[in-house]
């Protein structure tokens, strides 16, 4: 609803500016089904994405800290309904987000308008197509022929397939003769009105390795076969009955995913379950900042909190100093390093349920200083407890361990401030005065990865 708003307010400035009867708009509802890492409802969503276990109490628990019921659906909470919502909300399909098995995990409502060349039809267009085929579609009215080299750079192909065809022919012959999909080995292929596919080693809802992974071959999976000329929400599996047309599809994925780079099947289990550093990441070991610095995407920071690493902080620091020094991640998890009535303060957010805070016992000192914060994982593991010493010019001021860690991500969406806490404020201790800006002078910040 609130996308639909927003999406509204677009198309009525379009409007105002009278261009909408040219403009083209396709519209997809969704991205790849409903989610299931609400696990068994969650206040806190990537708790799932990092494999943190939870109880149902600990949820309970930290709503009661936020607030109550009153909190859900606020600027408090990042939660997610119960892993059967997510079922019955993909249906008629089968299976939930995750899954490339079924079209619960991979088909969206897709809808276009272009008032000026496109009447009015309601008639449901039953072509198979997928995501890529909107960039060739949009080649193909405005006729543009795709460059082979961009600056002397040869680019990659585009395998998508214009759906232009169907605008004015709802029963048109489909042109997408073939598509695989394949997230953490849950897999499926799609080809000529067939479709075939396995569910994978891996319940969405379920948080951690599942028990046998290390076991888990590939080859062994019992695959699914659906007609979909005849049956569209994959209700009939006719995989005992058709053994050879299995086999075909089952061939035909591996020459999909041999094509497309896809494998080892299963490739990106590694990453999630059990080696979080090799994901994809910024090559740097080494940052420094001058000053205040705002809104570097977590994805792009450096991994505080999540590996060993070393920040230093050259600051001025007035009397009764309050502000954040720095934040990265937000009230949904995140850590930050601040100051309240000359105070200062370190907290890590594992995701709303667990908090760890440290308080030096002594107010900071007016003046120049040096501050510095080092952790260390106690074990080469994810989620492993993390030692944290912090110093000013010097002098340990305090310490701790936090017990859990997040090994992967805190948000999706926030970012590393310095000075300052934009966006959702990572602790409670300031969330009523977020952006808290920090009330002194930062010079020069390093962030490092120890050797």
């Amino acid at each position: 609803e609130h996308t639909d708003h927003q999406v509204g307010r677009i198309l009525d400035e379009i409007e105002a500016e009278g261009r909408l009867d040219n403009t083209i708009v396709i519209y997809i509802w969704g991205d790849n089904g409903s989610s299931a890492e609400g696990q068994r409802g969650t206040i806190s969503e990537l708790l799932a994405q990092n494999s943190i276990p939870t109880t149902i109490d600990d949820h309970l628990r930290t709503l009661e800290e936020l607030g109550g019921l009153d909190a859900l659906g606020s600027a408090k909470t990042d939660n997610m309904y119960h892993a059967g919502w997510a079922w019955a909300g993909s249906s008629p399909y089968k299976s939930t987000k995750l899954i490339g098995a079924h079209f619960g995990g991979t088909r969206q409502p897709m809808a276009v308008a272009w008032p000026a060349k496109l009447k009015q039809d309601d008639t449901p267009r039953p072509q198979f197509h997928h995501v890529i085929d909107i960039a060739p579609t949009l080649y193909e009215i405005l006729d543009i022929t795709p460059p082979r080299t961009v600056n002397g750079v040869p680019q990659d192909s585009i395998d998508g397939t214009s759906m232009l065809y169907t605008f004015d022919d709802p029963e048109a012959e489909g042109r997408r003769t073939t598509q695989f999909f394949d997230i953490m080995g849950s897999r499926g292929i799609y080809h000529d009105g067939w479709f075939a596919g396995t569910f994978g080693p891996r319940e969405p809802w379920t948080p951690g390795a599942p028990p046998g992974i290390m076991e888990w071959n590939p080859a062994n999976d019992v695959w699914e076969l659906y007609n979909l000329e005849e049956d569209w929400t994959q209700a009939n599996d006719l995989a005992a009955e058709m053994p050879e047309k299995v086999n075909e599809m089952k061939d035909l994925f591996l020459v999909e995913s041999a094509k497309n780079n896809n494998l080892p099947i299963g490739g990106a289990l590694w990453t999630v379950l059990f080696d979080p550093a090799s994901a994809p990441s910024t090559p740097y070991r080494n940052w420094t900042f001058r000053g205040r610095m705002e809104r570097m995407p977590e994805f792009a920071a450096p991994k505080l909190g999540k590996v060993d690493t070393d920040v230093v902080i050259e600051a001025n620091v007035p009397k009764d100093a309050n502000g954040v020094l720095y934040a990265l991640g937000g009230f949904s998890g995140g850590l930050s390093l601040f100051m309240i009535d000359g105070h200062l303060y370190y907290e890590y957010n594992l995701f709303e349920v667990e908090r760890t805070r440290m308080r030096s016992a002594s107010k900071i000192p007016a003046g120049d200083a040096v501050i510095e914060v080092k952790s260390r994982l106690k074990e080469a593991r994810p989620i492993s407890p993390l030692d944290v010493v912090v110093t000013v010019n010097g002098k340990e001021v305090m310490s701790g361990t936090v017990p859990r860690t997040a090994p992967l991500f805190f948000t999706a969406n926030d970012c590393l401030d310095i000075g300052v806490d934009w966006g959702s404020p990572v602790s409670t201790e300031y969330f009523d005065k977020a952006p808290f800006e920090f009330e002194g002078d930062i010079g020069v910040t390093t962030i490092a990865y120890p050797e």
